[in-house]
């Protein structure tokens, strides 16, 4: 098996342990507020990365090239301010999964694939046709998946699409934040971050009960050590040699797990225009990401995926 092909392969074991997180946080709620789960799971999330800095603690030679920072005051400052657009993506998020599904709220949340080379625009990036077509066909997706009859929108699937802007945004502060400090370090204190708002949120406004962390004892395991820790590192090792076309294309398969979790773990049902709607927005996806694709590439990974 080739480095491309394995980090492929990484790559979309991270996407499904990301789409099942859906579940894990669907059926966290059961139990605990928004919150509350959200503090406890990225408070374990940060602490689960400690181990994996340490590890990671010698700068290697791209960062060495990228003449990455060491400065604490940066490091802080990028961490807090990461952190604190994840708090705002991610409650809005975990209140919003309890007036939908786990497969509309996987596939809504993807929509951050199509909004960054979007909201790009206003860093005077360009973006090329097929972005543009892909959100077309995205939005029309999101319209057979979310608008009903009466063209409105059902209060849960709004929260995740205004949710989906603050994860696209996320994805741009950290593309500009990891060329200046460690990209480890970031994401624990991003983490960090956010499970403190997240707690102070909780204290103010929920009701914390020791029984019901202990009910949801699995849902935030799942949501703090495999979503974040061991997640998070399978794409840190994997991307290191996969192409960013085909990274593009495994996370975009996140929102199709939390589908099939949804459906087969929950029970959930998606009607036939759900379904078409689904469709509708992986295709625009898919699409928005054209302009990287690299067939021949592509092909060989799908002649080897045969074998």
């Amino acid at each position: 098996m080739n480095k491309e092909l394995r980090s492929s392969l990484l790559l979309l074991i991270t996407a499904m342990i990301w789409g099942l997180a859906f579940v894990a946080q669907r059926v966290g709620m059961d139990y605990l507020g928004a919150f509350t789960y959200n503090g406890l799971r990225f408070g374990l999330g940060s602490l689960s990365l400690l181990p994996v800095i340490k590890f990671f603690a010698k700068p290697s030679e791209d960062d060495k090239e990228k003449n990455i920072q060491e400065n604490n005051a940066y490091l802080i400052k990028y961490g807090v301010i990461a952190g604190s657009i994840l708090f705002i993506a991610a409650s809005l998020q975990q209140v919003g999964i309890v007036y939908t599904t786990a497969a509309k709220a996987g596939f809504i949340t993807t929509l951050y694939i199509v909004l960054v080379p979007i909201l790009g625009l206003f860093l005077k990036q360009k973006t090329s046709i097929n972005v543009w077509v892909g959100a077309i066909v995205a939005t029309l997706g999101l319209y057979f998946l979310s608008i009903n009859e009466n063209f409105t929108i059902a209060y849960g699937d709004l929260l995740q699409l205004i949710g989906a802007f603050f994860w696209a945004m996320h994805i741009i502060a950290i593309g500009f934040f990891t060329k200046r400090v460690n990209s480890l370090k970031l994401s624990s204190l991003q983490f960090g971050t956010c499970s403190l708002l997240s707690l102070i949120c909780a204290l103010i406004f929920e009701d914390i009960q020791l029984e019901g962390i202990i009910s949801a004892a699995a849902p935030i395991l799942y949501g703090g050590l495999m979503s974040v820790g061991i997640a998070y590192t399978l794409q840190v090792v994997a991307q290191k040699h996969a192409k960013a076309s085909h990274a593009a294309i495994a996370m975009s398969m996140e929102s199709v797990f939390a589908a099939i979790g949804g459906i087969l773990i929950l029970g959930e049902k998606l009607p036939a225009r759900g379904i078409l709607g689904c469709l509708l927005m992986l295709a625009g996806m898919m699409l928005s990401q054209a302009d990287n694709f690299n067939l021949k590439a592509l092909n060989k990974i799908s002649q080897e995926s045969t074998r």
